[in-house]
C-alpha cells in the first residue's frame, strides 16, 4: 500500500513525526536493538512506538525474526516517504530558528573552486535588510545541505541528484587529469581520455561520465577517495589518477603532481539549485544575480554554459 493508498483512507490521519524516526532509524538499521541504542531508548518502549505507528497507519511495516528486522512492501514506501518528509521537518526548524531575529540569513553553499563574494555582495546590496554566509560544501553533501535546510541556494556541480530541486545551468570549464609528476605522460601538454584507459580513476566513474562509458578499466578499479586531499596521496602512491575542473586543480598544488588538459571529456558543468518547494522572491532575486554574475565571477576558468547534456542523471 502506498503513502497515497494512506492518504485517502483518511485526510484526518496525522502522522507522529518521532514515531516516523524511530521507524527509520529501525530500517536503516535493520535491527531493533542496534536503532534503540542509536536513539538513547530502551528497547520495548521503541517496540511499542513502532506498533503503534503501524496501528496508526493500519498497515505492517515490519517482519521481526530471528534474523533481524525487514520492510513489508508497505514498510518500504513508507520509508522511501519518510526520508524527505523529516528533512522537510528538519529544514523548517533550522529555518525557523535562522528568521528569529531582527535580520534576517540568507546562506549560499558552494563547491570548492567556486568564487561566489560578488554574488553574495550583490545580493546584499539588493536586500539590506538580510545578511549572508557561505558554507563549503563537497559532493557528498552538496545536495544535503540544500534538503535539510543548512543553505537556501547551492552552487553545485554536476552531475548529481536533481530530485526535488530546481536547478538553474550556470557555466562550465575544462577538465584537467592529476598525474605524479614522474608518469610517462605528465610531459604532455594536452592527454586523450583513451590514452588513460588502463589507469585506475581515483573517484566514482559516476563523476567523469565519459569515463564510465567507454574507457573505465574493469579489472583496475580505483581507490574510493572523500576529499581532493585523499586524491593527491594516491596520485602520488602511483594508485590512480583524477580527474578534475581547472578551477579545482589551482587550489591543489603539490610538487609530486602535475595538471595536465584532458581532451575526451565534457566539460566540468555548475548550476545554482534550491530545494523545489522554495518560492521564496529572496531565492528567485539571487537566482537572477547568479544568472547575471556567474560567468564573470566564478572563476577565469569559466565560460557560459555551451548546452547539451550536463552527464548522468
Amino acid at each position: 500500500m502506498s503513502t497515497n493508498d494512506l492518504v485517502a483512507r483518511g485526510s484526518s490521519m496525522d502522522v507522529d513525526l518521532r514515531k516516523l524516526r524511530y521507524f527509520v532509524a529501525v530500517a536503516q538499521a535493520s535491527s531493533m536493538r542496534a536503532a534503540a541504542e542509536q536513539l538513547f531508548i530502551a528497547q520495548p518502549v521503541l517496540t511499542r512506538q513502532l506498533r503503534a505507528l503501524e496501528q496508526e497507519l493500519g498497515v505492517r511495516l515490519l517482519d521481526r525474526s530471528h534474523l533481524g528486522t525487514t520492510l513489508t512492501p508497505a514498510g518500504e514506501q513508507v520509508f522511501e516517504d519518510a526520508l524527505p518528509l523529516l528533512r522537510a521537518a528538519d529544514a523548517l526548524a533550522r529555518r525557523a530558528a535562522r528568521t528569529d531575529t531582527d535580520r534576517r540569513l540568507f546562506t549560499i553553499a558552494f563547491m570548492p573552486g567556486l568564487v561566489v563574494t560578488a554574488m553574495a555582495v550583490r545580493f546584499s546590496d539588493v536586500h539590506p535588510a538580510w545578511d549572508t554566509d557561505v558554507v563549503r560544501t563537497s559532493f557528498t553533501d552538496q545536495v544535503t545541505v540544500l534538503h535539510d535546510g543548512t543553505a537556501d541556494v547551492g552552487f553545485v556541480r554536476y552531475p548529481f541528484d536533481e530530485t526535488g530541486l530546481a536547478v538553474t545551468p550556470l557555466a562550465e570549464e575544462p577538465r584537467m587529469v592529476a598525474l605524479r609528476r614522474d608518469h610517462p605522460l605528465a610531459s604532455l601538454d594536452r592527454i586523450d581520455v583513451r590514452d588513460l584507459e588502463d589507469e585506475p580513476l581515483l573517484d566514482s566513474p559516476d563523476l567523469v561520465p565519459d569515463w564510465a562509458g567507454d574507457f573505465l578499466p574493469t579489472g583496475r578499479p580505483g581507490v574510493t577517495t572523500r576529499s581532493m586531499e585523499e586524491k593527491l596521496e594516491h596520485v602520488v602512491a602511483r594508485r590512480g589518477i583524477a580527474i578534475v575542473g581547472t578551477s579545482i586543480a589551482g587550489l591543489y598544488p603539490r610538487p609530486e603532481v602535475v595538471y595536465r588538459n584532458l581532451d575526451g571529456v565534457l566539460a566540468a558543468r555548475v548550476g545554482l539549485a534550491s530545494a523545489i518547494h522554495r518560492t521564496a522572491p529572496e531565492i528567485a532575486d539571487f537566482r537572477r544575480i547568479a544568472l547575471d554574475l556567474a560567468v564573470p565571477t566564478l572563476g577565469e576558468s569559466f565560460r557560459a554554459w555551451r548546452g547539451g547534456a550536463p552527464g548522468v542523471r
